[in-house]
C-alpha cells in the first residue's frame, strides 16, 4: 500500500481544515474532530484516499494516459508546474481557460498559431512595421505563458489532478462533462462527492501540496519506469501557512 507517514502529514499542517463555520457539511467523512473553530481533517482519510487514487493513477499511466496537472491558485503554481515537469506530464498553472477541455479544438488551434509565432522565420514577419512586430511578439509572449504546460499535448487528457477543488470548478466541470476522471486535493470548505477520487487535506498549505503532489509525481515516474527521487530543497511556506493555528480566520 501507498502511504505518508502521518507524523510527515502532521508536520507539514495536512490536518487544518477550515473555519468549521465555512465547511461543506458533505465533507464529513473526512473530519476527525474540531479545534478552536477550526475543522481537522482525518489523516488517516487522508492517506485511504490518496492509496485509492495512486492505485487508479497507476492504471491510466500504464495504459499510456496523460495527466493533466491544474494549480493556478498562488500557493500551488510553482509546486505543481514542478511536480508535473518532473514525472512528464502536463500543467496548467496559469489562467485557466473556459473551453480548454470541453472546446480542445479551439485550443489547439490557439496553440498552433503559437508555433506559428515562435518560427522567426515564419511569413508572419516579412514586411512589417516595428508597430506590427510588437503586436505579434505581445501575442506570442502571452499565448506562451497560456499554454507553456500544454503546447505538447495533442490529445485530452486521460486524467485531471487538481489542487483546490474549488477554486478549479471550472475545470473539473469540463472534465467530467467529457467522462475524464477528476483527482484533487480537496479541503473542508469543498464539496468531495464531485470528485472522482478526492484526496482530504489542506489545501492552503504550501507545504502539504508539496508533499502530496512530490509522492503522486515520484509513483507515475516509477510507473514510467524512471528512478523516483524527492526533492530534498526546503520549500519555504508563505506568511499565512506558517502558523495556520493562529491566522485560521483569515483562511
Amino acid at each position: 500500500m501507498n502511504y505518508i507517514e502521518i507524523e510527515e502529514l502532521l508536520k507539514v499542517g495536512a490536518h487544518f481544515g477550515h473555519p468549521t463555520r465555512k465547511w461543506n457539511p458533505k465533507f464529513s467523512p473526512y473530519i476527525a474532530t474540531k479545534k478552536n473553530g477550526v475543522h481537522i481533517i482525518d489523516l488517516n482519510e487522508t492517506n485511504r484516499c490518496l492509496n485509492l487514487a495512486i492505485q487508479e493513477l497507476t492504471k491510466i499511466v500504464i495504459a499510456n494516459g496523460n495527466v493533466l496537472f491544474v494549480g493556478t491558485k498562488k500557493q500551488a503554481k510553482d509546486v505543481v508546474q514542478q511536480a508535473a515537469d518532473r514525472c512528464g506530464m502536463y500543467y496548467i498553472v496559469e489562467r485557466w481557460l473556459g473551453g480548454t477541455l470541453t472546446n480542445f479544438g479551439t485550443i489547439k488551434r490557439s496553440i498552433r498559431r503559437l508555433f506559428l509565432l515562435d518560427k522567426e522565420s515564419s511569413d508572419l514577419y516579412t514586411n512589417l512595421t516595428k508597430k506590427e512586430q510588437h503586436m505579434l511578439n505581445r501575442e506570442k509572449l502571452k499565448l506562451a505563458d497560456l499554454h507553456r504546460g500544454i503546447k505538447d499535448m495533442k490529445h485530452l487528457p486521460a486524467a485531471l489532478f487538481f489542487v483546490d477543488g474549488n477554486h478549479e470548478r471550472i475545470a473539473i466541470s469540463e472534465a467530467k462533462t467529457l467522462g475524464i476522471p477528476v483527482f484533487g486535493i480537496v479541503d473542508s470548505n469543498t464539496d468531495p462527492t464531485t470528485i472522482d477520487f478526492p484526496i482530504p487535506a489542506n489545501d492552503d498549505s504550501l507545504k502539504t501540496i508539496k508533499l502530496l503532489l512530490d509522492f503522486v509525481s515520484n509513483r507515475i515516474i516509477e510507473v514510467l519506469g524512471g528512478n523516483a527521487q524527492s526533492d530534498e530543497k526546503d520549500v519555504s511556506s508563505s506568511a499565512n501557512d506558517k502558523n495556520k493555528e493562529v491566522v485560521i480566520e483569515g483562511k
